[in-house]
């Protein structure tokens, strides 16, 4: 059952009882319920047609669609306050926003900044399982749009009591924010799984201090690709990783483990300086091997807390280590296969890190007799497999470890040879057959121009996986944890068959 964070005031209600009971009822509506609400569903309209006003920057560029944005402007401002007693939580934040749409027309309807409404929203210090958000927005979505259009989006926090115990001992985040999708305007509609402060519309960036995934996307996405890749590949699932397939809380709950153990990786280790964070332009498989080694960071951390908890008596662990233990098994499966059957053959062929990062991780084990592809089977022997990929992960951390000693450009070059020892290059490749003197002594420009956009071509075996699986992987954009559960059995072999 959803929570609410409710504010008490001095400002009680005086009447009747059955209008305190109604007002009470209001308040405690679900944000799911908030999504059959009236304002809402006004809201989101005026939002939708707000945007086929706007240009990429967000602006509304053309004078005569001014009364028209003022139109929808004066139904979303009403809209957010009639919604804003559901978010007591919130209340900072969505004066904050009406206040901001307001200059927004006052000021012409030109580039819009919202950067005192995101000041306000701090979903972090609300980490409450269930608890629910209005968010809007002027913003881009990652994997969903560059355009910098108005979004609408009802929310529903993740955070169940094992990963609160996590978070609060050796993996603090006090930034990581789990989110479960209610609702959404099209921006969302799409494969975009986070909402980062970065994205939004404003005048100056400030220190950003929370950042959101959409786990239940996350989950229900790995859950109808990974029972479509099983059936392909006639790969037998152990009995706990098949349950995840059909439990969508599960599978959420996994992920939320699995995303805040990944998110603090990237700061944390021995690392060149900040190997992903800093904008900067390096070759695309440098990308792979940083969101690869936190990954892969999540991997052993959880191999290693099932490890420790499963060596204690059950009777003696709380109901939260409990948890901890049995959902860290199941992180392992996740892991591998998210990376192996669906960010290996997601998107295009053009600087797909994560696409290489899963090719990295599925020949490793293959070639270090974990996996095997035998008889159009798929098996993998997972006894051995902790092993193996921490393996894989120790190589990466060295490989990062010596590059705090090393020029840029030889901290590239190690990385590529460290990549091409497993994956087979491009036989086009300027980095496999050398590169040049007249690039090795100049500018990194020239390593990274060098790069091709497909540097490491897709095995045969996942061009057949492809060719299989490409109307799945499609089926997947937009889909939510409350989407009509179409990972059945039945579905999914329909969807097997067309591919096929």
């Amino acid at each position: 059952m959803s929570q609410f964070v409710h504010a008490h005031t001095q400002d009680a209600i005086v009447g009747e009882p059955e209008v305190v009971e109604d007002r009470a009822t209001e308040q405690d509506r679900t944000v799911r319920q908030v999504a059959t609400h009236p304002g809402w569903l006004r809201l989101k309209d005026a939002v939708v047609a707000f945007r086929a006003l706007q240009a990429q920057d967000g602006s509304v560029p053309d004078q005569a669609d001014h009364r028209a944005a003022a139109e929808h402007v004066a139904t979303i401002l009403p809209a957010i306050a009639e919604l804003a007693p559901h978010f007591p939580h919130d209340a900072a934040y969505l004066a904050a926003l009406q206040r901001d749409f307001a200059r927004w027309e006052q000021q012409g309807f030109g580039v819009p900044d919202f950067l005192d409404a995101l000041n306000a929203f701090q979903p972090q210090r609300h980490r409450v399982d269930g608890l629910g958000h209005l968010v809007v927005f002027p913003m881009v979505t990652q994997n969903g749009s560059a355009s910098r259009l108005v979004e609408a989006v009802l929310v529903e926090v993740i955070w169940p009591e094992f990963i609160a115990e996590l978070e609060a001992g050796e993996y603090g985040n006090q930034l990581f924010v789990a989110l479960r999708f209610v609702d959404f305007t099209p921006g969302y509609d799409t494969n975009s799984a986070v909402l980062f402060p970065e994205t939004v519309a404003m005048r100056e960036v400030p220190a950003f201090t929370w950042g959101a995934i959409f786990q239940d996307r996350e989950a229900a996405r790995y859950r109808r690709v990974v029972r479509a890749a099983a059936a392909i590949t006639k790969l037998d699932l152990p009995d706990d990783a098949a349950a995840m397939l059909d439990d969508q809380e599960l599978t959420e709950r996994v992920f939320v483990m699995w995303d805040i153990i990944h998110d603090r990786s990237h700061m944390r280790g021995d690392l060149p300086f900040d190997p992903f964070m800093i904008k900067q332009r390096m070759p695309f498989f440098l990308y792979s091997l940083e969101e690869l080694r936190c990954d892969l960071t999540a991997f052993r951390e959880s191999v290693r807390l099932q490890r420790t908890l499963s060596e204690l008596p059950d009777e003696g662990l709380t109901a939260a280590q409990r948890d901890i233990r049995d959902h860290a098994r199941l992180v392992q499966y996740a892991v591998i296969f998210d990376r192996i059957f669906r960010f290996a053959i997601t998107g295009s062929r053009v600087r797909n890190y994560d696409g290489l990062g899963g090719q990295l991780l599925f020949a490793w084990m293959h070639q270090h007799g974990v996996l095997h592809w035998t008889d159009t089977q798929l098996t993998i022997d997972w006894d051995a497999v902790p092993d193996v990929v921490i393996a894989l992960s120790d190589q990466i951390n060295e490989l990062y470890w010596r590059s705090i000693d090393r020029p840029k450009s030889a901290h590239w070059l190690a990385a590529y040879s460290m990549v091409s020892q497993t994956l087979t290059p491009h036989p086009a490749s300027r980095w496999a057959a050398g590169l040049p003197s007249e690039t090795l002594a100049g500018p990194p420009k020239g390593y990274t121009d060098a790069v091709l956009d497909d540097e490491f071509p897709l095995s045969m075996f996942y061009e057949a996986l492809n060719k299989k699986m490409a109307a799945v992987i499609a089926s997947t954009a937009g889909i939510t944890g409350a989407s009509p559960d179409a990972s059945s059995d039945a579905a999914a072999s329909a969807r097997v068959a067309d591919a096929a």
